[in-house]
């Protein structure tokens, strides 16, 4: 079930460039990484670490990047990995971490054994 501020930053991005894969009408994630990445940013904004438009800013420019880059074969796309990207660009603009803290921070993450 959504909070508030999810339902309300959902709520925003319906019919724009950044609005999030839905099934059924409900928020569709591939991965648990992708769900992670999703509650990551939400709660981020909610604590005030970073306004909710800034990131949304940041996830619309990283979409246009990527369309940019791959104008022909989209076969690659996927809406999360945009995420995680301007998730990472808004912690480290805002200063939560460093360029070199993000980098170990993905790091250790990605070397972890995951529960499948």
């Amino acid at each position: 079930m959504l909070t508030r501020f999810e339902q309300f930053a959902v709520t925003e991005m319906m019919g724009k460039p950044d609005t999030p894969p839905r099934a059924n009408g409900t928020l569709c994630f591939g991965s648990e990484w992708e769900r992670t990445a999703f509650g990551v940013a939400l709660t981020l904004a909610r604590n005030g670490y970073f306004e909710w438009d800034d990131f949304r800013d940041e996830l619309i420019a990283e979409i246009g990047r990527w369309e940019a880059a791959h104008p022909d074969d989209r076969s690659s796309w996927n809406y999360y990995e945009r995420w995680l990207a301007a998730l990472e660009t808004a912690v480290v603009k805002t200063g939560l971490l460093d360029p070199a803290e993000l980098s170990a921070a993905l790091s250790t993450a990605l070397a972890e054994p995951h529960a499948a």
